[in-house]
Parts: structure tokens; sequence; C-alpha cells
């Protein structure tokens, strides 16, 4: 099975949308006065005081790493994936990214914090994790990769989870598994009997699986991509 490389999938997602304004953005927040960069501050703690900013020199900075929340959203929700504080990484970090913070640091003045991980729901409670991408923020949404590691993703889990994305691929989902489901059961007699027993059969079943996967999903604690991407609990 083909493996993926979550840096560079994120990357597509960001050089997909052919934004010749990323790099004058993050050079106008950088390069903002004392005042205006306190001010953005403020409005980024109102909103959620976990997130912070940190005074890189953007001259120094390597353009490929930058990335707008949006980017990061996306592959998230695609592979479901959790963008959470580091603090809530429950594996250890190498030392290589140690070192590459330390690096940042020394190169650009500053005392880094705010640090966030990609990875998957499991590398957050359990031992075992796949290709986890460290990311500090630099102010009005956007991200600096520092480091990734680990193995590479596999190229099946996004379709292994395409159907837990949203309410709406749940339910197309289950639509599908119950025309399967109908096409298999046997009609000819029923047909005689019963007018458009077909989809009388049809929305019996969708009803059924719908209502027994959707009951099981939400009975053991589980959320949608798009819900659970920033959220740091495990049963909500």
């Amino acid at each position: 099975m083909k493996k993926i490389d979550l840096e560079l999938k994120l990357r597509s997602f960001r050089d997909n949308e052919k934004n010749s304004d990323l790099l004058l953005q993050v050079e106008k927040i950088l390069n903002d006065d004392e005042n205006s960069r306190t001010e953005i501050s403020n409005k980024l703690s109102t909103k959620n005081p976990s997130k912070a900013e940190n005074a890189l020199v953007f001259d120094l900075l390597k353009t490929e790493n930058i990335y707008h929340l949006s980017h990061i959203e996306k592959i998230c929700v695609d592979y479901r994936l959790r963008f959470l504080d580091s603090n809530l990484f429950k594996n250890t970090i190498p030392e290589e990214a140690i070192s590459k913070i330390k690096n940042l640091e020394k190169e650009h003045q500053t005392n880094l914090s705010g640090f966030k991980i990609v990875a998957p729901s499991k590398a957050f409670h359990l031992v075992n994790y796949d290709d986890p991408l460290l990311f500090v923020p630099i102010g009005n949404n956007y991200y600096y990769l520092i480091h990734k590691w680990g193995d590479e993703m596999n190229s099946f889990r996004k379709l292994m989870v395409l159907p837990l994305k949203s309410l709406r691929n749940f339910t197309i989902f289950t639509v599908i598994l119950s025309v399967l489901v109908t096409l298999v059961i046997p009609q000819s007699n029923l047909s005689k009997s019963v007018p458009l027993a077909p989809v009388i059969i049809f929305l019996f079943t969708f009803k059924s699986i719908f209502a027994i996967l959707g009951y099981f999903f939400f009975m053991v604690g589980k959320n949608f991509n798009t819900e659970i991407w920033q959220r740091k609990y495990y049963n909500n």
C-alpha cells in the first residue's frame, strides 16, 4: 500500500490555492510594530487563549514551511487527524525536533511558545503514532512547520475515514450501503403483491443501518472529522 507523506500533502493543499498574497500577508504580520502585534495577540487570546504568536524574522523563514490554519484543517479532516497543543501529545518528541526548536530560537533571537502537533487521535492517548507534524504559530492563523517525524501515512487511511468526514459523507455512505443490501434481498415474490416493494425495502434498510451505525458511532464517544480536528477531549 502506497504511503502518504503528510508534509507533501499539506503543501499541495496550500499550493493548489495559488495564493500569491500569502507571503505578503505573513511578511506584513511579522513586520508590524509592537503595538500592532500586541493588539493581534490580544485578539487571538480572546478568541482562543491557548493560541500564541511568535515574533520571527520573515527573511529567515523557509517559505515552504508556512501554512495557514485552513490548510492544516483540510489535511486533518481528510485523514481524521487532530491539531492540538503539544503538551497533550503523549509520546516522546524526538531530539531532532528539540534541536530544530533551539536552533530556530537562536536564529530568531526569541523564545518560541504555543507549539501544536498534527497527528492521529491515538497519538494523544496511546504509545503508537504515525507521521506527526510540529508547528509553531506566527500570527493571524498562520503556522510555521518546524519538524516532521515518524512513519508516512498509509494512503488507504483517507478512504477508510471518508464516511466519518462529515454528516453528509456518513449519510451518503449509509445510502450506498443500503442500496447494496437492498439489491441482495430477494424481492421477486414480494414485488408481485406489494407495490414499490424495492423502495419500501430500501427505506427500511436505510433507516435501520443509519440508526444502528449512528447510535454505535456516538455511543462510543466518536464524532465527525470536521468536528474533532481541534478538540482535545477523547469522548467529546
